[in-house]
Parts: structure tokens; sequence; C-alpha cells
């Protein structure tokens, strides 16, 4: 496609990158009282009549090919590649750069459907690939029209490797540096490809991509008006060694083997629902708040002490315990993290920490791994350090310590990104195998403590999702649409209040087989996620605190009405060896000097 251009693409280029590099972004900031949205069909009456109207390219996409983003990047940044294509049955402008040293972004311009919208799209685990999927945005119609300009980046380096960590400058891009670059570029290609500026900007990401989003509004709090940030790994470092590597260790037999295998998770699954199913009110086999559940997996320990089809063994329950507790110190009773895997979650262990028939990969052994070799430590170990030389102690928590600036996520403050009219989502299945719901429970109580909780309702919202897994999948609901409430909350300030959830699995047959056991410290192979089918609908969700009730439980149909009530708000404080991670002086600018990671407090 050849489009018209009334001046010169370059010009305009130079004035979209100048304005980004002044971060002179649109604010979509609204006064006045919000309004309340009763779900998705409120949202998207308000999405239809927002926006711009399609907005034409001012330019030819072939023309992209070569431009310079030294301004943005450094020296040798520029755009690599600018093609016609076909994303998901929209015609884009698929474009493809680098910013240096390694930064690696992907740009989908829409040519007939672009109306002022931009989403960038966060990456999973340690990144190292550029993957344009949405994830829960299930419905939303601006992004299946094709309304958004869409970029996403392999965060400064190619493979899941984590020997990037032996690189400071990769370890600045992973971080933070390459989310942010990756915004900046993109919208300044953006005004020159369509002679004007984004609208409205928005990011969304789960785990890593999570930690990214917060990282955004902690750092950058002009780049995105609305950001959706699940299951965030805000404690980087912890999250990856103490955690992670606790979890394998607990189940792992003085012989070396592991004590829990995947068929002996039923039995615990099933006593948690047995023994703390009914106490949210419904019998429905989820819990709408596992903290609730005292389940104590001693108390389902056969009378003989050995293994057994309807109990476990003692040293089964030893194992659950310590999952459950997550590490600690076993002289002083320290806490290490903020916990463990949920009760009610035991079902999604398998492949994690407790390994699938058949096969000995641990999912926790090699991120674990990877991370203390290559990413933890200011000076990593070297090669021969492994998980089986890793302590359980403030020394080693220290020793650690220093990266949190660099990495973490949980800095709770957001007064800038208020000020700016940002809007954030957050959003972490109860059911979590990798990163314990209560990391995003004690942030989100960090920002209300410093910024106070009637502020903080204005413009962050927070969903617990009952039996949902890491991201996505579970025995609970697991599929929504964030990306249309939040549009609303952005660009017409309707406050997003009940989300409707619903069940979604693979078809059968479809599921990919499983993975070869990659190099240790390699990330195994995701493969391509299988087609998901809804099922059906399940439950709405509630802003945190408050929870869904059933008000005709026994509806014949599968699907209750339900209403709000307000749930367990907490604890007053949450106790922990990293509490000061939750402190608003915890974010460090690091710069490479001499070669090596220098990192000083942010001002």
């Amino acid at each position: 496609m050849q489009c018209a251009k009334p001046y010169h693409f370059t010009d305009m280029f130079k004035i979209g990158a100048a304005a980004m590099l002044s971060l002179a972004t649109v604010s979509c900031g609204q006064t006045g009282n919000p309004t309340p949205s009763t779900g998705v069909d409120d949202a998207t009456s308000v999405i239809s009549e927002s926006g711009s109207g399609v907005i034409a390219p001012q330019a030819s996409c072939s023309e992209l090919v070569g431009l310079d983003l030294g301004e943005i990047g450094g020296t040798g940044s520029q755009v690599t590649s600018a093609t016609l294509s076909m994303h998901e049955s929209v015609p884009v402008c698929e474009v493809e750069g680098k910013l240096m040293p390694d930064i690696t972004f992907r740009v989908l311009l829409p040519t007939e459907t672009w109306t002022g919208r931009y989403l960038q799209l966060g990456c999973g685990g340690l990144c190292g690939e550029i993957n344009m999927r949405v994830l829960h945005a299930d419905g939303c119609a601006p992004l299946n029209e094709g309304q958004f300009a869409m970029a996403a980046t392999d965060m400064g380096h190619s493979g899941r490797s984590p020997a990037f960590g032996n690189d400071p400058q990769k370890r600045i891009d992973f971080a933070y540096r390459a989310v942010h670059l990756t915004a900046v570029a993109s919208k300044a290609i953006i005004n020159g490809f369509y002679g004007q500026p984004v609208e409205y900007s928005y990011y969304s990401g789960c785990s890593d991509g999570g930690r990214a989003g917060l990282i955004a509004a902690q750092r950058y709090p002009d780049d995105f008006d609305g950001i959706i940030a699940g299951a965030p790994v805000m404690n980087f470092q912890v999250q990856n060694t103490f955690d992670h590597t606790w979890r394998a260790v607990s189940n792992t037999g003085a012989d070396g083997s592991s004590i829990l295998t995947a068929d002996r998770l039923p039995v615990v699954y099933e006593a948690v629902r047995s023994a703390c199913d009914e106490i949210d009110g419904m019998a429905d086999g989820l819990l709408s708040d596992p903290r609730l559940c005292t389940f104590d997996p001693r108390d389902i320990v056969c009378a003989s002490g050995k293994a057994e089809a309807s109990c476990i063994s003692t040293e089964e329950a030893e194992a659950v315990y310590k999952i459950y507790r997550g590490p600690f110190d076993e002289d002083s009773g320290a806490a290490f993290s903020l916990g463990g895997p949920q009760p009610g979650s035991e079902l999604s262990w398998e492949g994690v920490f407790v390994p699938r028939a058949g096969s000995d990969v641990l999912f926790s052994e090699i991120i674990a791994s990877g991370v203390i070799g290559n990413l933890a430590f200011e000076q990593n170990p070297g090669p021969d350090f492994t998980i089986d030389d890793f302590e359980f102690t403030e020394e080693t928590f220290d020793r650690i310590r220093p990266m949190h600036g660099l990495y973490g996520g949980s800095n709770p403050d957001l007064n800038e990104f208020s000020a700016a009219g940002g809007k954030l989502i957050m959003w972490h299945g109860w059911s979590d195998p990798h990163i314990s719901p209560i990391n995003t429970l004690a942030y989100h109580k960090a920002v209300e403590d410093l910024l106070g909780a009637e502020h903080v309702d204005s413009f962050v919202k927070l969903y617990m999702m009952p039996g949902m897994y890491h991201c996505f999948g579970g025995d609970g609901p697991s599929g929504f649409d964030l990306l249309t409430p939040l549009m609303a909350w952005v660009e017409k300030d309707t406050e997003p209040f009940e989300i409707d959830t619903f069940k979604i699995g693979p078809p059968p047959g479809a599921l990919p087989p499983r993975g070869e056991l990659q190099p240790r410290g390699a990330l195994p192979p995701l493969g391509a996620l299988p087609p998901l089918d809804p099922i059906k609908n399940t439950r709405p969700i509630y802003p945190y605190p408050l929870v869904a009730k059933s008000v005709n439980s026994d509806s014949s149909d599968g699907n209750s009405a339900f209403e709000a009530v307000l749930g367990y708000e907490g604890p007053d404080r949450y106790e922990w060896v990293g509490e000061d991670f939750y402190s608003d002086v915890s974010t460090k600018e690091c710069s490479v000097v001499d070669d090596a990671l220098s990192c000083a407090d942010r001002n």
C-alpha cells in the first residue's frame, strides 16, 4: 500500500522524535467524580463513542527502513525492516528496529484502522523474544478491529539463556531500559507514520511483563496512560532465588528424588477443598480467599505414616507444609519471602516444583539456577555454583538485596503516575504456583499506606482471581477482558467495577507435546499455546477487597447470580526480611562504569 504524503516523512519523524524525547505525551487525566462501571458492556458503550476515528498513514511503510533512532537509543539505533503484512486479519506495516546495544523491538502499524491508540505488550520469564499475543482482552472490540498500534521488545537480549546477566548493560536493559525506550521509539515512529501523536497509550503484561508494567508506572509515569500488570514478579531476585529454590529443595528427599509427585497432588487438593471450599459460603470448588483456609497437611497423614491412596506420608506432609510457608530461617524463624503458593493451588504445582510423570524436569530448579548464577548477585558466583550451594540465611539475602533497586517493581510511590492521569489495574491468580499472590496484596497495601486508600482507589484497582494459575489457566475462571474497562477508565473516567470471567480450556487433543530437557540454567520452551475454547460464564470479580458471593447457588444451569461483599482485608503489616523493599526509596538508577554495574539512589 502506498500512502499519500503531504510532506516529507523524515521531517515528520524528526517532529515525532523530538516530542518523545521531551516526554511531552498527551495527558488523559480527567477531573470530576468517576462513574462506576457495571461491567464490560458499559465499558464498550463508552469506548464506541471515544477515539478520533480512523487515522490514515501519511507515509509509506517502506520509508521507515533505515530510520535513525540514535537520539533515542544511541548511535547505531535504527529501524531495520518495515514490510506490509497481516496481523490477525488486520493489514499492518510491521516494523522492526534495534536500540543499542542489543534491544530488538517490533511495532505493528495498522494501515486502515488506527484510531490513535497504542498498546505495548510485556514479556514473561527472562524474555529474549518478541511476543505480540495480547492476554486477557477477550472480546475487546477496538483490539479485534485493529484500532491499536502495538509494540513489544525482547528486553535487550535474544534467547532464553540467563547468560545475558554477565553483561551489566544487558541487566539494565532487561530491568527497565528496553521497555521504556521501546515506548519512546514506537511513539516517535507512530507520530511520523501517521502525522500525529498517540492519543491514548496502554501497556499490558503478566509475570515479568507485570513487573515491567509496575516499573513503568514508578520510573516513567508519562509512558502510559493505562497499565495492566498481572501476577507481577516485583521481587524478581527474591522470587527467582529464595522462593523457587526453596520449593525445589523442600520437595527433594535425602536420596535426591522428589518427595511429592504429580499423582499425589489430587489427594492434597481434594483435602483442601473438603476443609475450606465453603468458607466463602459457596460450594463451588473454589476458594475466594485462600488466606482464610487453615488447612494443615499434617492432618491428613496416614496412620502408618506411609503414603496411601486417600492420605499422605509424613514426609509428603512436611514437604507440603514447607511449600505453603515459603523460605524461612530455621533458627530465627525469619521469613525470606512473603510466603508460598496458597491452599487450593496444589494441582498447579505439577511441572513447576513437582515432577510430571516420567519426567525429572523442574521449572523451579531451572529458573533458580539460572538467576542465581547470572543475575541475582552484584558479582556472579561462577559456573560451579548451584542451588545446592544456596543457603537460606540473612547473609545470603543481604547479598541479593542490592539488586532489588535494579530489578524490583515494588516502590509504592505512584504519585507522579497519578498526577499524570495514569490508571493501573493489577491482577493475580490465587492459585499461582510461581509467584505468591501475597506479593501483590502487600504491594497494594504499601501503596495505600503511602498515598491513602481513598486516593489510591481513584487510580488503582486490584482484582484477585479464584482458582487461576500463573497468567492463564487453572481450575477457576481464567478468561476475562481488562483492556476494555481500562480504556473506559482512561478515556471516559468510567471506573471499573464488576468484571465478567469465564472458564477456558484447550479443545481435546490440542495440548502441545512436552519439551525436551533444556541445558541447565535455560528456560524450557513455551511452545505454541493451543487455542482456548470458552466453556461457560462462571462468576464476576470485583476490586479487592470485595469478593463475589452467590445469591442463588442452587441455580440449575450452573450460572449463579452474584453480589459484591467485603472480604478479608489482610494483616496490618507484612513482616519479612525484605519489608523495606516496599518503600519509596527502593528504586536505584544504574549505569555501567568501567565495565561494571554501578547503582545509586534514584532522586
